[in-house]
């Protein structure tokens, strides 16, 4: 059974302070093994990848293979069925549609000095995607990593797809080509994500890595950070609904339990103004786990971490829910909007009975990369500008050098910085010379 609070109860804050701090996955300790595994990815290059390949997905491969060929690709996005296909050009349409909006401005001006200042954004040049493969193999995280670099001008974009004993999923390969990615390799775990930082004989570095994975993924993001940029350190998934008392009781059952059956160490929490409607959807969450297929992670995930608090009104709602600050927040209220008011702190908010969390993964058009683990408080989801970055730039003409630069030779000065006043005074001892 979940855990149920009260926030009239005397205990509450302290309840509810312990489930800000409780620990929901096991951390098993893979950072020295990642660190040998890219070290030998480093010093062996493409012997290491196939070795660690063969070892953890038993597929053996050369270095003319570690890459799906064209042929490959074209096969496998032929064994598509159509409805799956139009399903998925729906998905990287809206996806498209959504990203094409982010783009920034370049920006320039001149200010009342003479000074021209601004700014321009350009792509990083290559960028490497992470998509993981077995039972976890999901073609709309291809579409949701590679779009918004695709959208963003990324010159190259390479994913590594794991196919554990050589079995491969169609449909990452066609979200690959309608997201205009051609290299797909079929490696995964921590060699590669270092193949992709340092390169290999056969795959050359990037210089940004995206996408989620398993602890050994994770653990392998945060070592080439630096070396790469990275997305985030995504954890399990978590949605938090809040309700009063209008919604449909089996649909916010099944809202919970679709992130639920992603991970045991999933999170579903429902946050209610009504007692009766928290009573109602904990039964209807029992009657839809007797007949879900995952009912087994489901059913964990739920017992184990599940959330059930009774508010006091929606204002203490969103307050709870911005502590949480969940990687998608559901708003399942008869008046949406002006509950949107008071939330601050989400990755993901899906506004009213009709918009259920599912649709952003699939086919709504915001990104279903977020940030997890309380993230959501200072951080934002997968998008465009994690594939650009922002340069500044700065033209003095002598006028406006004359009027701002004793100001910084100043500052030079004060900071103990003899050469930086000087490059300043060098041009101003020039100016009064004229």
């Amino acid at each position: 059974m979940p855990q149920f609070l009260d926030a009239t109860t005397a205990d509450f804050d302290a309840r509810f302070a312990a489930l800000l701090g409780m620990k929901r996955e096991d951390s098993p300790d893979v950072d020295a093994a990642v660190a040998a595994i890219i070290e030998d990815v480093r010093e062996r290059g493409d012997a290491a990848v196939i070795d660690l390949t063969a070892k953890f997905d038993k597929l053996d491969l050369t270095p003319e293979t570690l890459a799906f060929s064209t042929e490959e690709i074209d096969e496998a996005c032929a064994r598509v069925p159509e409805d799956e296909r139009a399903a998925l050009n729906l998905a990287a349409d809206r996806i498209r549609a959504y990203h094409d909006r982010q783009l920034p401005q370049d920006a320039r001006w001149t200010d009342d000095t003479g000074a021209s200042l601004g700014w321009r954004w350009t792509p990083v040049s290559a960028a490497g995607l992470y998509v993981p493969g077995g039972l976890a193999s999901y073609p709309s995280s291809v579409l949701m990593n590679a779009i918004p670099a695709q959208v963003a001008g990324v010159e190259r974009l390479v994913i590594c797809a794991p196919t554990p004993g050589g079995n491969v999923n169609p449909l990452v390969l066609l979200a690959a080509r309608l997201s205009g990615v051609e290299t797909v390799y079929r490696i995964g775990g921590a060699q590669a994500i270092a193949a992709m930082a340092y390169g290999t004989q056969a795959i050359a570095p990037v210089d940004k890595v995206t996408g989620p994975g398993n602890a050994f993924v994770a653990a392998a993001k945060r070592r080439v950070f630096g070396k790469v940029g990275i997305d985030m350190i995504a954890g399990p998934s978590e949605i938090l609904v809040i309700g009063d008392g209008t919604g449909d009781p089996e649909w916010i059952a099944l809202d919970l339990l679709s992130q639920a059956e992603h991970d045991q160490s999933a999170q579903s929490i429902l946050i209610t103004t009504s007692q009766v409607e928290a009573d109602a959807v904990c039964a209807a969450v029992d009657r839809q786990l007797a007949v879900l297929e995952r009912t087994e992670i489901a059913g964990a995930s739920w017992r184990d971490n599940g959330i059930v608090i009774v508010a006091q009104d929606l204002a203490q709602a969103a307050a709870l829910s911005d502590r949480f600050a969940p990687e998608h927040l559901e708003l399942c209220v008869n008046d949406p909007e002006a509950l949107l008011s008071l939330v601050k702190h989400a990755g993901a908010i899906f506004l009213g009975h009709w918009t259920p969390e599912a649709i952003g993964d699939y086919v709504g058009g915001p990104n279903h990369v977020l940030p997890t683990a309380r993230s959501a408080r200072f951080s934002s989801g997968l998008n465009v500008l994690d594939f650009m970055k922002r340069t500044t730039l700065a033209h003095m003409t002598p006028q406006a050098l004359a009027a701002i630069g004793p100001a910084a030779e100043r500052l030079a000065i004060s900071e103990s910085l003899q050469a930086h006043g000087l490059s300043v005074r060098a041009r101003l001892d020039k100016l009064n010379r004229l």
